[in-house]
């Protein structure tokens, strides 16, 4: 959907059937300018690869600069030093996350794709935190099992998932296990363009990501927040 000056305010239910009305500030070209302005911290080096990837027919996967700026924010607020990423790219949220941790952080990150990944190892060892990411390149599921199976649960801070949708469910059940009580997992796509909310759109990544998103909504063992950044992003925190 197009941005627009104006928003209407939406309206929906609460549990208990009382109305609810809400109002988010669209992101339009113009503000979007305004905001990277007076808050976007992004080094030459992180706009160069999203430079790159912008040139990529498959862009549209990588995070946008505010978000990765976020994601730096909670590391550090945290203090997290282990972290899990499923969904590499091309390295703009890693590398975000990496230049984020102390010396002695890492990131086990998950792909499956030797060319996009490619990209994103040159871009960490110019930015020198090669060192802290470990890039696993297997299937995603296949190397959240592996570190389950050596002892890794509850061991980790925060995760980022931002990968295949059909699989997201099961991505997050690993995750969870891994992560220490407190920790964070990072979701991406939540929103999905606002297809979640279209009841007539039935294809299969929709559908999954309907279903993940109602059975967060409902799991006792986290905190919960959806935010309308990029394309949504849920925020859940072990409890």
């Amino acid at each position: 959907m197009a941005p627009t000056e104006q928003q209407a305010p939406f309206h929906s239910r609460d549990r208990q059937g009382n109305s609810m009305s809400s109002h988010s500030i669209s992101l339009t070209a113009t503000l979007s300018e305004y905001l990277h302005s007076v808050s976007l911290r992004e080094s030459q080096l992180q706009r160069r690869l999203r430079e790159e990837t912008a040139k990529d027919p498959m862009a549209r996967m990588q995070i946008s600069p505010e978000q990765g700026q976020f994601m730096a924010l909670l590391v550090r607020l945290m203090g997290a030093r282990r972290c899990i990423e499923v969904g590499v790219f091309t390295g703009y949220s890693s590398l975000a996350v990496a230049l984020a941790l102390p010396a002695d952080g890492r990131i086990v990150a998950c792909d499956v794709s030797e060319q996009w990944t490619s990209v994103a190892r040159r871009y960490w060892t110019e930015a020198g935190v090669a060192d802290r990411i470990d890039l696993r390149l297997a299937p995603a599921l296949e190397t959240l099992d592996v570190l389950l199976a050596a002892g890794g649960a509850g061991t980790f801070d925060l995760a980022f998932i931002d990968a295949d949708k059909t699989n997201y469910l099961g991505y997050y059940e690993r995750v969870l296990a891994l992560l220490r009580p407190g920790g964070l997992v990072l979701i991406d796509n939540t929103l999905w363009s606002g297809r979640v909310a279209d009841p007539e759109v039935a294809d299969a990544d929709t559908v999954a990501l309907r279903h993940f998103n109602e059975c967060l909504h409902r799991d006792e063992r986290i905190d919960l927040s959806m935010l309308p950044v990029g394309d949504g992003l849920s925020l859940a925190r072990k409890r």
